[in-house]
């Protein structure tokens, strides 16, 4: 699997903030022992979709987007079923600490607390930080199994029973939707393998 080219510190401050103090903080929860595909690269990754597809969508504030790209998985344990608002509320802290406006603050909180289950984005800031969070979906075949193998090991606390049920609920939600991605340069890169993808995978599953 080829690796971003984007850089996290510098990413942090042209979009964040020149200080990297918090950044320090919050990579040190991406490298938590349990986690294997939402890690600091997950991020980057994440965060290197949001300025592609900012060029070609025109977000409304990048910054912001890019700071709930930061965030929005800082709280991840799979046994947890609020992870995203945890998240949305320690970036709230943090971006208050570091000064950034309150009004900007809770948009951010939102957009995070919205990949929850990416449904209905309200705006294209929303929208073009959902499609980069789900990009992975529309990978080549190689690296989506490697990406759902990595989500496998994350749930290891479930049975394989367990795993297959909850995990064709998944997929199943997304292959019922009109489109998976929310923006025009989204579907365009990633919609048609993604449902390849998807499909593969239900298909393994039984």
């Amino acid at each position: 699997m080829s690796a971003p080219t984007i850089e996290l510190p510098v990413a942090w401050q042209r979009w964040v903030n020149p200080d990297t103090t918090r950044l320090d903080g919050l990579l040190a929860r991406y490298r938590e022992r349990h986690r294997r595909y939402h890690t600091a690269e997950h991020v980057a990754w994440v965060i290197q979709h949001v300025e592609e597809l900012d060029r070609e969508e025109s977000t409304a504030d990048l910054n912001a987007v890019v700071a709930a790209a930061f965030y929005h998985d800082a709280i991840y344990e799979p046994r947890y079923p609020a992870n995203e608002r945890a998240s949305a509320r320690l970036a709230e802290r943090d971006l208050n600490q570091l000064g950034w406006a309150e009004g900007r603050i809770d948009s951010i909180a939102t957009m995070i607390e919205a990949t929850r289950d990416h449904v209905d984005p309200p705006d294209i800031d929303t929208s073009v930080l959902f499609d980069a969070d789900l990009a992975t979906l529309g990978s080549e075949p190689a690296e989506y199994e490697a990406y759902a193998k990595a989500v496998r090991s994350e749930y290891r606390h479930l049975d394989d029973d367990e795993w297959r049920i909850g995990r064709v609920q998944v997929l199943r939600s997304f292959l019922d939707r009109e489109t998976i991605f929310a923006t025009r340069s989204g579907r365009l890169r990633w919609e048609e393998a993604a449902r390849m993808n998807l499909e593969a995978e239900l298909e393994l599953l039984g």
